[in-house]
């Protein structure tokens, strides 16, 4: 592995991001659609709805951002390339296919990673200003917030790997996109059960979804790299 190839793939992809408006538009409205419809319910509750409030875990349901905003902008990463031709002189270089989507994969990470926290300091801040002081004490709660802070990136992980396995796969932006979108849907399905105490939240789960978004995130790697064919992406072929 070399971390300048790595870190040169890193780069060249966060620039391709800030040209691209689509990639752009999904960072900024995707989490929006997780925050105003929370939010407008919280600032409505009254305090009576503190005692309720403190049996489930709404906040949980924003780590839905980590699980399509990354997904949405991984399937960009190769399929994206294509489209623009600078597919096949990439992959005519000496760099590995490990290195190279590495490379993809920081690209995808550390903005969405980003985003997601700071649209979760945005909700907290609001919810501490703006709701009933009941409300918010039975919504902000460390062991969420950090619940939060800690499986954001490995959510984000395991989408980007979805994202772009389907990327390397796809001859269209748009296709992959809503493909990796729907793929992202079963794990905001799990975190929106947990959200709303549909699944019942323990220690041993949390400890055991973590250990299983680590090694799901290990395999995504490996198993994306064993099956990224440079030649058959060369040559168009399936």
């Amino acid at each position: 592995m070399s971390r300048r190839r790595v870190r040169a793939i890193f780069r060249k992809e966060l620039r391709e991001y800030r040209r691209n408006g689509s990639i752009v538009l999904a960072m900024a409205i995707i989490p929006l659609i997780f925050v105003i419809q929370p939010l407008i319910q919280v600032f409505a509750l009254p305090a009576s709805a503190s005692n309720e409030l403190a049996h489930e875990h709404l906040l949980l349901y924003m780590l839905g951002i980590p699980a399509i905003v990354p997904a949405v902008v991984a399937a960009y990463a190769v399929v994206g390339e294509r489209q623009q031709g600078t597919l096949e002189p990439v992959l005519t270089t000496p760099i590995r296919r490990e290195e190279f989507l590495l490379g993809k994969a920081l690209a995808s990470l550390v903005p969405s990673v980003v985003i997601a926290y700071a649209v979760y300091a945005v909700f907290l801040a609001c919810v501490g200003f703006f709701a009933h002081p009941a409300v918010a004490s039975a919504l902000l709660r460390w062991p969420e917030i950090l619940a939060q802070v800690l499986f954001t990136p490995l959510l984000a992980a395991w989408s980007i790997w979805v994202g772009i396995g389907i990327s390397a796969r796809s001859n269209d932006v748009r296709v992959a996109q809503q493909l990796g979108l729907l793929a992202s849907l079963p794990t905001v399905a799990v975190t929106s059960l947990i959200a709303f105490n549909a699944i019942h939240v323990t220690l041993g789960l949390a400890l055991g979804l973590a250990a299983a978004l680590l090694l799901l995130d290990g395999l995504g790697w490996r198993i994306t790299s064993a099956t990224f064919n440079r030649e058959r992406l060369i040559t168009g072929t399936r």
